[in-house]
């Protein structure tokens, strides 16, 4: 996946790279223990029953108790919570703090469909972001949908924003900030810079670390043609998270929704991340050159065999990753 690196003049210190390796796509390029990985994925899924005839509520309070088709990590212990006011009500926050001195701190948005998921499911990635970066590690609890629709979620994620941009300096004794999040987080992650843009004049984010978004809610080609199989998400599973997040309707051609199709200038760096074996794959791939054509520097990784966020599982692919979004967010 190498290729020479063109570097943008707006930010002459971060490398643009989103060329890709054609072989990535070629299935035997995907490793045995990727292999591995998703065979038992689609078996865990294959043997749950259809997990949409449940309430969503329910569906969250047994992966909180560690009770869902993937085990919950240990909860870290940097993390506190607190709550900060929201233009909806209080928005917890949970904050991981290494024990010296941030470096810097990632806003982090949790992904789940914008209906499942939360910050205390995310310990075990973060606590090894915070280890491996010397970064603070906030990530928001913003509201789910059905109960509370767009555009509730990303209201929340807008007002973590801010309460960062005012209080983070004092909080954590660094302005060095960056924003991130994986599937839907990294569809909010992008919702919330183009807020702070276009809303309040604000470009106070260093990176963005982008992990299979979704960024088109109309469905790219790779969602749509999907298919039944469960490797972590499905195209039914897709149009359940859309359906239960635009309950309440919205445009599905606006970028507040569909960032895919905003203007893109004048937004941070951003690594994008995707697996080939991800129903959303499409969405990174057409995101990134976007990104790039916006004048902003972009760097793409593609791996082979790579689940919808394969990160959150064991593998060398996910080492690998990691170690690259880690390398990213501390060279910002």
């Amino acid at each position: 996946m190498s290729s020479p690196l063109a570097t943008s003049s707006r930010s002459p210190a971060i490398a643009s790279d989103i060329s890709i390796d054609p072989a990535v796509f070629d299935p035997s390029s995907i490793a045995p223990d990727t292999r591995a990985v998703n065979a038992g994925i689609v078996k865990a899924l294959g043997a749950v029953p259809d997990r949409w005839v449940f309430p969503m509520a329910m569906l969250r309070k047994l992966r909180l108790e560690g009770k869902g088709p993937f085990p919950l990590a240990p909860e870290s212990p940097y993390a506190q919570v607190i709550e900060i006011a929201g233009p909806h009500g209080p928005v917890p926050l949970r904050i991981l703090t290494p024990p010296e001195p941030a470096k810097g701190v990632y806003l982090h948005i949790h992904g789940g469909g914008w209906t499942l998921g939360s910050a205390r499911e995310n310990d075990g990635l973060n606590h090894r972001f915070v280890e491996r970066t010397g970064f603070a590690v906030v990530s928001v609890d913003y509201r789910l949908a059905p109960e509370d629709p767009y555009p509730a979620g990303p209201d929340d994620c807008e007002a973590a924003a801010l309460w960062l941009l005012r209080e983070g300096a004092a909080r954590f004794g660094t302005e060095r900030f960056v924003i991130g999040g994986e599937s839907a987080g990294g569809h909010l992650s992008v919702v919330t810079l183009l807020r702070l843009r276009d809303k309040h004049g604000l470009t106070p984010f260093r990176g963005a670390n982008l992990t299979a978004g979704c960024y088109d809610l109309g469905l790219t080609p790779s969602a749509r043609l999907w298919g039944d199989e469960p490797l972590v998400l499905n195209t039914r599973d897709i149009n359940v998270f859309v359906g239960h997040f635009l309950r309440e309707g919205g445009n599905v051609a606006t970028s507040d929704i569909s960032p895919l199709h905003a203007d893109l200038r004048g937004l941070p760096p951003a690594l994008f991340t995707v697996g080939t074996r991800d129903a959303l794959l499409d969405d990174t791939l057409f995101m990134a050159p976007r990104w790039l054509a916006a004048g902003n520097p972009a760097q793409l990784a593609v791996y082979p065999g790579g689940c919808h966020v394969f990160i959150g599982f064991p593998g060398s692919i996910t080492d690998q990753a990691l170690a690259r979004s880690y390398a990213f967010v501390t060279s910002l």
